[in-house]
């Protein structure tokens, strides 16, 4: 009898605790159908008394947010592409070839995970401009071409690769590249897809670095055109919360159909070696 009543009762506190979570988007996405003023009213509304879709069309065909969503689109499956490439053909190295260096190097790149992101903006921003890339897409792709994290967690899973698959494919003459592609890959694929989940997430989320390189309005990508949307319409509390849906929406949908096997990919590459 203890079981069953301490599974009821942690599952309810997780049910309870998921509710409180979720409870600011529901209500996000609910003032967005609200008519504008009705967000603000006292007592605080739950439900819009007559939903619309007035401020999606604000959006689209006033404020020109389909521009930005297509930004972001192409700038997060670009990054999240090339990522995958560099980290897996880096992690793979690390793991696998060798190399004078190897380990120390590896510790020195690991060593760079303390150091806060906004250190590192202005060096990488002299070194944008000294490429012509500022005010430009490839400014922003460039600096998501490879990540410390997405090294680690690459090189971790490539452990687990047996060192004889990969000997008896050299004997045979393949190729480092050939090896690569057509043996490493395919066991490296529970991985990838988890770090390309976290990699098209954090492109898509990405506010600072697309705000510093970025000056042209028609190139703004969804969070900065939400925070210039703040700016000039801070006291439409109902068209910010449709700008949120309309950011959060498509993130939150890939996360929720791929999270089991990005906690899978996770934990496979936490464990290994």
């Amino acid at each position: 009898m203890r079981r069953p009543a301490a599974l009821l009762a942690v599952n309810g506190a997780l049910a309870v605790l998921a509710l409180l979570t979720a409870a600011p988007i529901l209500w996000m996405v609910s003032a967005s159908f609200m008519a504008a003023g009705e967000a603000t009213t006292l007592p605080l509304r739950l439900l819009p008394a007559d939903p619309g879709l007035e401020h999606y069309r604000v959006l689209f065909e006033r404020l020109d947010f389909a521009r930005a969503l297509g930004n972001s689109l192409f700038l997060a499956l670009v990054i999240t592409g090339v990522s995958l490439v560099c980290n897996s053909m880096a992690g793979y190295a690390f793991a696998k070839l060798r190399f004078r260096g190897r380990d120390r190097l590896f510790a020195l790149l690991v060593a760079t995970l303390v150091v806060p992101p906004q250190v590192t903006v202005l060096p990488l921003f002299l070194e944008i401009r000294a490429l012509g890339l500022v005010n430009s897409f490839g400014g922003v792709i460039v600096a998501g071409i490879a990540t410390v994290f997405g090294i680690f967690l690459v090189r971790q899973f490539a452990l687990g690769i047996p060192d004889d698959l990969l000997d008896a494919a050299r004997i045979d003459g393949a190729s480092e590249l050939r090896i690569y592609w057509t043996i490493v890959l395919p066991l490296l694929r529970p991985i990838l897809l988890t770090l390309g989940v976290f990699t098209f997430l954090s492109a898509w989320n990405d506010f600072m670095w697309p705000l510093i390189v970025l000056s042209e309005e028609s190139k703004y990508t969804l969070p900065v055109a939400i925070a210039n949307l703040s700016g000039e319409h801070v006291q439409d509390t109902e068209l910010m919360m449709a700008g949120a849906v309309v950011t959060v929406a498509p993130a939150l949908v890939l996360f929720l159909a791929l999270q089991r096997y990005y906690v899978r990919g996770i934990l496979m590459g936490g464990v290994k070696g």
